[in-house]
C-alpha cells in the first residue's frame, strides 16, 4: 500500500470561498442534515473558523509521527484532518506544529485527539479543533495513510473534500456537492432572513412555522380552549 498519496482533486479557490460564508449549522442543515463531524469537535477558541480542502491523517493513538508528515506534503490553504482513534489522553499537536502550519498557509487543523499550548496558538492564529486539551506528550513510531478516506466519528471524508468549522463544530461536503450545498445553503438563508424580518413584523411560532395542524393532531390542550391552535 502507499502510505502518502498527494495527486488528489481539490475545489476551486472560489467555490472554497462562496461556501465560507456559510455557517456550519446551515450547511449541514442544508445538504440534508449530513456531514457534521463528532459534536466533540469544537474551536480551542470560539472565534476560529474555517473552510479547506481536507488533507486525510490516521494517526495511531498518543503517536503524532503522521501528523507531521501530512504537513509536510499539504498544500496552502489545506485543512489538515487527524484521526487518532478519538484518543483525548495525548496532546497531539502545539504551537510548534501550529507555527509549521501557518508558515505553509494551511487553513486548519482538525483532530479527535488532544492539543496543548492553546495560548500560543490563539495568538498564533491558526484554526485548531480537537476533541480535547491534554498537555500529554506523544511518541513518533507509527507509519499510517495519508490522503487516504478515513471515518472521523460517524463520516467518512475522502480527501479533497471540503471541511467548514466555525464556534459550532465542523462539516464535511463531498466536493462534488459542492456548488449543489451553495446553493441550497443560500435558499435555507433566505428562508430564515424572510421568517425573522416576519418575527419582526409581529408573526407567531405556530403560525409561521406550521404547527397548527401538527398540534391538533397530537392532542394538544391549552388551558384557554380559545387560544389553541386549532384557527
Amino acid at each position: 500500500m502507499i502510505h502518502v498519496k498527494t495527486k488528489f482533486d481539490r475545489p476551486s479557490a472560489d467555490a472554497i470561498r462562496r461556501l465560507s460564508k456559510f455557517s456550519s449549522a446551515t450547511v449541514h442543515e442544508a445538504q440534508g442534515r449530513k456531514g457534521a463531524l463528532s459534536s466533540k469537535i469544537k474551536p480551542i477558541d470560539r472565534s476560529m473558523s474555517f473552510c479547506g480542502p481536507a488533507v486525510t491523517v490516521v494517526c495511531a493513538p498518543r503517536d503524532n509521527l503522521m501528523l507531521q508528515v501530512a504537513i509536510h506534503y499539504a498544500q496552502k490553504g489545506d485543512v489538515v484532518l487527524v484521526a487518532a482513534g478519538e484518543y483525548e489522553e495525548a496532546g497531539t499537536f502545539g504551537d510548534v506544529l501550529g507555527n509549521a502550519m501557518k508558515a505553509k498557509g494551511l487553513a486548519g487543523m482538525v483532530t479527535d485527539s488532544g492539543v496543548r499550548d492553546t495560548k500560543d496558538l490563539i495568538e498564533l492564529g491558526l484554526p485548531v479543533f480537537s476533541a480535547s486539551v491534554c498537555i500529554k506528550g506523544t511518541v513518533k513510531e507509527t507509519i499510517g495513510p495519508i490522503n487516504h478516506p478515513l471515518v472521523f466519528g460517524d463520516e467518512i471524508v475522502y480527501p479533497g473534500d471540503l471541511l467548514l468549522g466555525d464556534a459550532d463544530g465542523v462539516v464535511v461536503v463531498r466536493k462534488d456537492e459542492v456548488e449543489e450545498v451553495i446553493r441550497l445553503s443560500q435558499a435555507r438563508v433566505d428562508a430564515e432572513d424572510d421568517l425573522i424580518r416576519r418575527y419582526k413584523e409581529g408573526g407567531t411560532t405556530i403560525e409561521l412555522c406550521k404547527l397548527t395542524d401538527v398540534l391538533k393532531t397530537k392532542g394538544l390542550l391549552v388551558e384557554d380552549a380559545e387560544l389553541e391552535p386549532a384557527l
